[in-house]
This record gives C-alpha cells, structure tokens and sequence, in this order.
C-alpha cells in the first residue's frame, strides 16, 4: 500500500497493492494495522455505504458538524471526480480543496478526515461508490456546502451536474457552518 499526502495533508490518497494476472485481480481494500502503520491513523469504521449514481449526478459537498464522520472513500465501478473542502476555522487551509480521480481502474482510495467536507460528481457512464465511515449519519448534523462557490474556485468537469434539492441549496463557505 502507498499512502501518499494530498495538498490538504490530512488527506491521503491510498493505492492499494494490486496482485493481477490472466484470471483477474485481487487487493486489501482495508487493513487496519496497515493503515494504521502507513497512513497513521487508527479510524474505528462503524458503517459502510454503498451508492450508484448515473453519469454527470454530483453529490455533496456534506460534512456532519457535531457528529464529524472520517471517511475511506473508494470506487469500484465506473469513476468520479471527488473532492474535499477543509472546513476547520483553524486551519490555515480553511476553505481550500483537493481533487482527485477515483475509478475502478486505478483502484485508488482517499482517506477524507473529520473535519472536511467531501462530493464527488461521476464522469463515467454510472459509478458505484464505497465509504467506509467512523461516525454513524445523523440527519440533524449534516451540512452542505455549496457545490459551485466561486469562493471554492473547484473546476467540476461537468458542467450541468444532477443534483438533489438539499445538494442545489448547499450554502457558500461564507456562510457556512464550520469546525472550530
């Protein structure tokens, strides 16, 4: 496994060591004394979700604000555009984002921290995607931030995205809730 920082260094890209030949392939999605030998976190996933989503559907941007979820993001058919917003107060890379691609191909995963708001918008024909999650999904904690802030200056390579009522009214960074 390669761990590597992003420019939000917290956020890491992770590629697994893939065994392939004639027959297929096969890999560690997840191993907790790996990732907490190479990555240097020791994250407790208490559940796992599950999406697929048509060509051009982009969700997100959510965080949780009292209920911070840490999330190991991956796809595993298709791929996505995904994206992370650092949404801490504190940091000094409040409001800035990392991007990256994640498809079935390149089998790459994204550690995503508490603390940060993440989306994803799929270029590909349809994308099922997997996250594992270290805080259970509680409604009356989730946020949206804006998709499309010009304040976020985030190039989405879809330009008419699918969208979900609660994601089109997502709220500027200006004026979102955010972590201490």
């Amino acid at each position: 496994m390669k761990v590597t920082p992003t420019e939000l260094p917290e956020v890491l890209l992770i590629e697994p060591k893939v065994f392939g030949d004639e027959r297929g392939f096969f890999f560690e999605s997840f191993n907790k004394r790996a990732f907490r030998e190479l990555a240097g976190i020791d994250a407790e996933f208490v559940q796992d979700n599950h999406s697929r989503s048509a060509q051009n559907v982009l969700r997100g941007l959510h965080y949780q604000i009292r209920r911070p979820q840490g999330k190991l993001v991956r796809v595993v058919s298709g791929s996505v555009f995904d994206v992370v917003v650092d949404m801490r107060k504190s940091s000094p890379r409040f409001g800035k984002s990392e991007c990256v691609e994640l498809s079935a191909h390149n089998k790459r995963m994204l550690w995503v921290p508490p603390g940060f708001a993440h989306g994803f918008a799929v270029t590909s024909d349809y994308a099922e995607f997997l996250y594992k999650v270290t805080d259970y999904w509680a409604p009356e904690h989730e946020r949206t931030l804006l998709w499309n802030d010009p304040a976020l200056a985030i190039r989405w390579p879809v330009a008419a995205p699918l969208l979900s009522k609660k994601d089109a009214e997502g709220l500027p960074l200006s004026r979102a809730e955010a972590y201490p």
